[in-house]
């Protein structure tokens, strides 16, 4: 029959030591996790911020309009009312590039 016999004071203290060790790394984890998070929904704002449409969309009314919802919502194209009408294509231009933003070096 086996006794129980209780651990001394070096393995009660190596057991302190690691259960501090693994919680001093998760806590770790947690923060660089929560800042790589930070990090990428501050950039998601910026990118959404500089890419504001400033053009406003050019909205005509059409007779096909009660014949043909997709073409009213832009999803299809809109298909001419006659056989003599050619429908137009009017392509806008793509706003200029914006500079990526700089970044400073940390004084030390």
């Amino acid at each position: 029959m086996l006794a129980y016999v209780p651990p001394g004071r070096r393995e009660l203290r190596a057991q302190a030591v690691h259960r501090l060790q693994v919680g001093l790394f998760g806590l770790a984890g947690m923060l660089l996790l929560v800042s790589l998070a930070n990090v990428i929904m501050d950039r998601a704002k910026f990118i959404d911020a500089s890419a504001v449409n400033t053009g406003a969309p050019v909205v005509e009314a059409s007779e096909t309009s009660a014949k043909d919802p997709l073409a009213d919502m832009g999803v299809a194209p809109q298909l001419p009312v006659t056989t003599g009408e050619k429908p137009t294509v009017t392509i806008s231009p793509a706003p200029p590039p914006t500079p990526a933003p700089t970044v400073r070096a940390p004084k030390p």
